[in-house]
């Protein structure tokens, strides 16, 4: 089953308040997405521990409800 692209922008909008979300669907089927995801709460931590925040905010959806989400993360300017 796919996951609509505005359950993975809510998700990690709980869970990183005051974070910008930009979701592309990339084969248009509701299961390959693209994520870039901009939070203050990234400020300080590697990369790996930044994406690590984003798919904790999945839920474990990961592989399930989402089959594949390219993600790119940033701290603001």
């Amino acid at each position: 089953m796919a996951m609509p692209a505005s359950e993975i922008e809510r998700l990690i909008a709980e869970a990183l308040p005051g974070c910008e979300i930009t979701i592309t669907d990339l084969a248009g089927d509701g299961d390959h997405y693209a994520a870039h995801v901009v939070a203050p709460q990234f400020a300080g931590k590697m990369r790996v521990a930044q994406h690590k925040m984003v798919y904790e905010a999945l839920g474990g959806r990961m592989g399930g409800e989402l089959h594949a989400l390219q993600l790119t993360t940033a701290v603001p300017k």
